[in-house]
């Protein structure tokens, strides 16, 4: 009779992953993230460890969006104060705050314990094609 194996959190190895965002959509980049942040890819996945890999995204602002999302999607924030809610589009979003943008979608996704505040730091978002993880890629993959 085979026993299932847990994984402890120091026996875990964590591997760096490159994806570019050009051309892909948003939503399908931000699920693949989610699920390699999880660790749900490894065969050795244990829910309450963090057995996921670093995630690099490049070329953040050329994601295509479906539909009218640039202009008629809203981000609200509010500081718990009576008529403090403020509201940016995803247009601007983009333009502005793309990291911001990619972590509070991909946070929606992780667990909203303290495992997923350590999940989501291992999450790395760039503009343009250039990021300064390039040797951890190459030794990682």
């Amino acid at each position: 009779m085979k026993l299932t194996s847990v994984v402890k959190s120091h026996e875990v190895e964590h591997n760096w992953v490159l994806i570019d965002a050009e051309g892909k959509t948003f939503g399908r980049i931000l699920t693949e993230a989610a699920t390699l942040l999880r660790g749900k890819h490894k065969p050795s996945f244990t829910p309450n460890v963090d057995c996921g890999d670093y995630v690099v995204i490049i070329n953040a602002k050329k994601a295509v969006f479906s539909g009218n999302k640039l202009d008629d999607k809203e981000y609200f924030r509010h500081s718990g104060y009576f008529g403090s809610t403020k509201s940016n589009k995803l247009s601007d979003m983009l333009e502005n705050h793309t990291e911001k943008l990619y972590m509070l979608a991909v946070r929606g996704m992780l667990p909203k314990t303290k495992l997923g505040k350590q999940m989501i730091k291992k999450l790395k978002v760039y503009a343009g094609s250039e990021h300064p993880h390039t040797a951890q890629l190459s030794k990682g993959n």
